[in-house]
C-alpha cells in the first residue's frame, strides 16, 4: 500500500516513555516503540522524532515549585536529550541507523542542529530524533516539533498521546464528550479544543501543516496514518 505522506514529524510525549510506572524510563514501552517506527521505516518514509522530557523533570512544573523558570526550562531540554539517547539505541538495535541532533551544543553526545544537515541525514533514509527543546526558554517540546516538521518540510505532524485523539471536553472528566475524527483549525480554535499549546497550534494553522492527534498504544497505528487510514483526529 502506498504512502499518502511520506515525510512525517512524530511527538512523543515523555509521559508515554515511562509507562505504567509514570516516571522514568520503561525500556518495554521503548521497544514497542521502536518495533512501531521499525515497521514505518521499512515503507520507506522519511522520521523526524521530537521527545518530550516529562517522564524526568517538566520545566514548568519545577517553576511552579519555585525554581528559577529559565533554568527549570533548560533540564526540561536535558532531559530530553536523555529520552533521545535513550530511544536512538533501542532503535538502532532493532537495525535502523539514527542521528541525534540537539538545539543545544553537546558533540560528545550528538550532533548540533543544522536544518540541512538534518535534511540530508533524512534523505539517507536514517531516523533524526530532534532533542533539546527550541534551544531557548518559555518554549515547549511541541512548538519544537512544529518548528522541526516546518523546516524538515514534513507532511504530517503527528502528536501521539495516551488518548485516542481530540474530544469536545476531557472524556476524564466528562462522560458525553464527544469524540471528534476531523475537525477544522479554526473550529478548535473557536471551540477551544485543547491539540497542542497556543504558540505550536498557531504556527501549524499559519503554515496550513495538518496534525494526527492519536494513541500512541494502538500497534500500527502510526503506519496506518502514513498510508492514509483515518486514525485518531485529523486537525487541518
Amino acid at each position: 500500500m502506498g504512502l499518502a505522506y511520506r515525510r512525517v514529524l512524530l511527538k512523543l510525549s515523555g509521559e508515554s516513555l515511562a509507562g505504567e510506572r509514570g516516571f522514568g524510563l520503561d525500556f518495554g514501552v521503548l521497544a514497542r516503540l521502536a518495533d512501531e517506527l521499525r515497521g514505518v521505516h521499512a515503507l520507506g518514509a522519511s522520521i523526524g522524532l521530537v521527545l518530550g522530557g516529562g517522564n524526568i523533570v517538566r520545566g514548568t512544573a519545577a517553576s511552579q515549585q519555585g525554581m528559577d523558570r529559565v533554568s527549570a526550562d533548560y533540564m526540561g531540554m536535558l532531559a530530553t536529550v536523555i529520552n533521545a539517547l535513550a530511544m536512538q539505541d533501542i532503535l538502532e538495535r532493532t537495525g535502523i541507523e539514527t542521528r541525534v541532533m540537539t538545539a543545544i551544543r553537546m558533540e560528545e553526545l550528538a550532533e548540533p542542529y543544522i536544518r540541512r544537515r538534518a535534511q540530508r541525514h533524512l534523505e539517507k533514509g536514517r531516523v533524526v530524533l530532534f532533542a533539546g527543546g527550541t534551544g531557548n526558554p518559555y518554549f515547549s517540546t511541541d512548538t519544537a516539533a512544529v518548528l522541526r516538521a516546518l523546516e524538515i518540510e514534513a507532511d504530517l505532524l503527528i502528536k501521539a498521546t495516551n488518548v485516542d485523539g481530540v474530544y469536545s471536553a476531557d472524556p476524564k472528566l466528562d462522560p458525553k464528550a464527544e469524540f471528534l475524527p476531523e475537525v477544522s483549525f479554526q473550529d478548535a480554535m473557536v471551540r477551544g479544543l485543547r491539540v497542542m499549546d497556543a504558540n505550536a497550534f498557531g504556527l501549524c494553522k499559519e503554515n496550513a501543516l495538518p496534525i494526527v492527534v492519536m494513541n500512541v498504544n494502538q500497534d500500527g497505528a502510526v503506519a496506518r496514518v502514513l498510508q492514509g487510514e483515518r486514525v485518531g483526529t485529523l486537525v487541518r
